[in-house]
């Protein structure tokens, strides 16, 4: 009887700690981590600060905080998405009752306050750039909870996923301001405007039912794609147009390659099919993926540039 006793504590015991780090999802902190990373190098060669003894150490914690601060995000949007998530995704922690809503306000908010820390320790700038994606992230889903406002919801994920997102990493060796991580940041947000609908559409009808609207929830998911298309396409295409007008440095020009998978993003949000292992749909796996490429060229650019 005690055997069963200690062979049961320890399944509690084990299924609790898988609980917390599903409730970090692990796997969406890897890809950030890294395009963070290559900014980072990025901006160090841009301003041509040379590598200096001890910069990697700077670039890896800079971007370890970055990928905290997502950790922080998901973990705040599963505590207060817990009615959502029991209709569209209640095999995640809090809805199957592994983690309790305030254990994961909780944690959130100890991650939020040691990447705040951490971030200012690195520079100012940094600090002040991770604040404001901290302030984008918590109005998102806490009061006012921008998440329920049509449109407005998108572009408050666009703006710290896409411009923010770039510049922080950016002002770890460099200056947000400065021309092309600036434009760049930019067009990356305006793409992030019409991806983000693709993540609308497996929570649609969970988001009907708890007061959030969405482009795919108001207006359709074909509709929701023709709206969301020339946020997809335009911005890539803008690229040759401030090349030509110096507006951008001429080694960014293959960056106008992104248009193409922008229009099989848009093809595949009329699928509404699910992907397979992944919680979305195959349009949002492509949108994410053309998203981490696109920053990654970017400072691939950059470097070689």
């Amino acid at each position: 009887m005690r055997q069963k006793d200690v062979h049961g504590r320890g399944n509690a015991l084990w299924t609790r700690a898988k609980g917390y780090v599903d409730l970090i999802r692990p796997f969406t902190l890897i890809p950030p981590f890294f395009v963070s990373f290559f900014i980072i190098v990025a901006s160090l060669v841009y301003n041509k600060l040379g590598f200096f003894s001890g910069w990697w150490v700077t670039a890896v914690q800079a971007s370890l905080t970055l990928a905290l601060l997502n950790a922080a995000s998901n973990i705040l949007n599963q505590a207060a998405d817990v009615e959502a998530d029991i209709i569209s995704k209640p095999y995640r922690p809090i809805p199957r009752g592994v983690v309790k809503p305030n254990e994961a306000h909780t944690i959130a908010y100890l991650l939020y306050s040691v990447v705040l820390f951490r971030a200012i320790t690195i520079n100012i700038r940094f600090g002040t750039i991770v604040a404001l994606i901290m302030f984008f992230t918590v109005t998102y889903s806490l009061p006012p909870r921008i998440k329920r406002f049509l449109f407005l919801n998108q572009i408050w994920v666009a703006i710290p996923r896409g411009a923010l997102g770039i510049l922080a990493s950016w002002s770890v060796f460099g200056y947000a301001f400065q021309r092309e991580p600036l434009i760049i940041a930019i067009i990356t947000s305006l793409f992030l405007v019409g991806g983000t609908t693709t993540k609308d559409i497996v929570d649609s009808t969970a988001d009907r039912r708890t007061g959030t609207y969405t482009l795919i929830n108001t207006f359709g998911t074909k509709k929701a794609a023709y709206i969301s298309l020339p946020f997809l396409v335009l911005p890539f295409l803008s690229i040759p147009f401030l090349v030509v007008n110096n507006l951008l440095a001429s080694y960014l020009l293959p960056l106008t390659f992104f248009a193409v998978p922008s229009f099989l993003v848009f093809y595949l949000m009329f699928k509404e099919d699910h992907a397979g292992k992944l919680e979305n749909v195959h349009a949002w796996a492509l949108m994410y993926l053309e998203y981490l490429f696109f920053a990654l060229c970017f400072a691939a650019l950059v470097i070689l540039g």
